[in-house]
């Protein structure tokens, strides 16, 4: 078994670079000597669980057309397509063996396709690294999925399966992780500069350097979520193919010179060692406990309540000890999100106070983050101790005659337009600059950014996580 690590900007091709890509110069090269291995390796098929294919929250995509295809076309460069054999009977059996194990794998039908304009042909993150492997090497099948928002258990699991299905059918095979680094290396890249992307990037290739594996488990979903990556997941799933084995990781390259973060790595098997997947879960327990006992009254208080509400399907009807006399006393607009493996999980608030204090205030936002966010599915009693609250309490609002009186860090906005009103929290990852905050909440409001005048209010929170 073999794999590799390989980024997916569309600018590496020539065609479309345009003289750009030789910036990109230590990622050229580094492609050229991993399809060189592949060339000699001569693999039966090639896995690539690409990030830009159909990404659902808890379903792993798996593509199970006959034939898959792709094209430049929407870059402006004809005539260069890619058409690949999908051999169905490994998709059949990856398919299986995940519902057995519990896992989910979707397939995306015509009608699908169709009623939400989601795509099986081949995304830029599988045909970027098939436009290099096939400039040397064609002669394979090729198994086209994704990685779903799930728990790096569940990650590692799927790839164990990848594996077990192709060993199965007695193929030599070859895996791919598509995946860029941090998207925030610079002020003037195309998401900004974020100091966790430059030390996520670091790390990250600091332990691959050193076949580290276990290390990258490590890495806290917050931190990873803030470096704004793409490709960490995918690399989760390859590792779970590797299971029972050694990796050896080589990085060929690391650069980032439009921003975003390029890595070429090659992960190779070794000798036999037990299974990752025990130490995976340790450390997710000891991630979640750590949580836990760092945990403020308020947060915990969020926490019991929608607990409290799974269990007997009522509001918690007493006050627990530990809340504070200001809880008790003072009323204010509140909050609450859940999180799952650094994803939201669902995010209810209130802009006035609607309860006789803070902490009631708190209990019935909690339930309602967890039941009636319209985005996701109620929460279930088994998911209870992967979750992770944010509380945030909020200031009076108050008008803006001018957007200098904003600022997307330190206040949070309201807009109006008659009945319409939308609201967005302060300090979110991806909202840096004011029109960003504004557009965004007129989005949530309905409100048309560019044509309607509007109403604008600030806030402050006093966040609790």
């Amino acid at each position: 078994m073999v794999g590799y690590l390989l980024p997916h900007p569309p600018i590496l091709i020539d065609k479309i670079g345009n003289g750009e890509e030789k910036k990109c110069q230590a990622t050229l090269e580094a492609l050229e000597k991993v399809t060189d291995e592949i060339l000699e390796y001569k693999p039966d098929v090639v896995v690539v669980i690409s990030p830009h294919a159909p990404i659902f929250s808890d379903v792993f995509f798996l593509n199970d057309k006959p034939t898959i295809e792709g094209s430049l076309t929407r870059w402006g460069v004809r005539g260069v397509e890619f058409k690949f054999h999908n051999n169905l009977k490994i998709v059949e059996d990856i398919a299986k063996m995940s519902k057995k194990e519990g896992l989910s794998v979707g397939f995306v039908t015509d009608k699908i396709e169709r009623r939400y304009g989601i795509s099986r042909e081949l995304d830029h993150g599988a045909m970027v690294p098939l436009y290099f492997v096939t400039k040397k090497y064609r002669d394979f099948e090729l198994i086209h999925t994704a990685y779903c928002m799930v728990d790096d258990i569940k990650l590692y699991r799927y790839g164990m399966i990848i594996r077990k299905a192709l060993e199965k059918h007695g193929k030599r095979s070859l895996i791919i992780a598509s995946g860029d680094l941090s998207h925030k290396l610079k002020e003037d890249g195309p998401y900004g500069f974020a100091k966790e992307g430059v030390e996520f990037d670091k790390l990250l290739v600091d332990l691959l350097q050193k076949s580290d594996i276990k290390g990258l488990y490590d890495i806290e979903p917050e931190f990873y979520e803030r470096a704004a990556e793409c490709g960490f997941r995918s690399i989760k799933v390859l590792i779970g193919a590797f299971d029972g084995y050694e990796v050896e990781s080589k990085v060929y390259s690391y650069e980032g010179p439009f921003g975003v973060g390029y890595c070429v790595a090659g992960f190779y098997q070794k000798g036999s060692t037990t299974s990752l997947l025990d130490e995976i879960a340790i450390k997710k327990e000891q991630r979640l406990k750590k949580i836990r006992e760092n945990e403020d009254e308020y947060i915990r208080l969020a926490r019991e309540s929608l607990e409290y509400y799974v269990k007997h399907r009522r509001y918690m009807d007493y006050i627990p000890d530990y809340v504070t006399e200001r809880m008790l006393k003072e009323r204010a607009g509140v909050f609450v999100s859940i999180k799952k493996d650094g994803n939201l999980r669902g995010c209810i608030g209130t802009i006035y106070p609607t309860q006789e204090n803070i902490a009631k205030e708190i209990i019935r936002n909690a339930v309602a983050a967890g039941f009636h966010d319209p985005r996701f599915e109620e929460v279930t009693e088994d998911e209870l101790d992967s979750l992770v609250y944010d509380v945030d309490i909020l200031s009076t609002p108050e008008k803006v005659t001018s957007r200098s009186e904003l600022d997307p860090k330190k206040y949070g906005v309201i807009v109006k337009k008659g009945v319409r009103q939308g609201l967005l929290l302060p300090d979110l990852e991806g909202v840096d600059t004011v029109q960003q905050q504004l557009r965004i909440a007129c989005q949530k409001a309905g409100i048309d950014y560019d044509r309607e005048d509007f109403e604008i209010e600030r806030f402050t929170v006093e966040r609790h996580k």
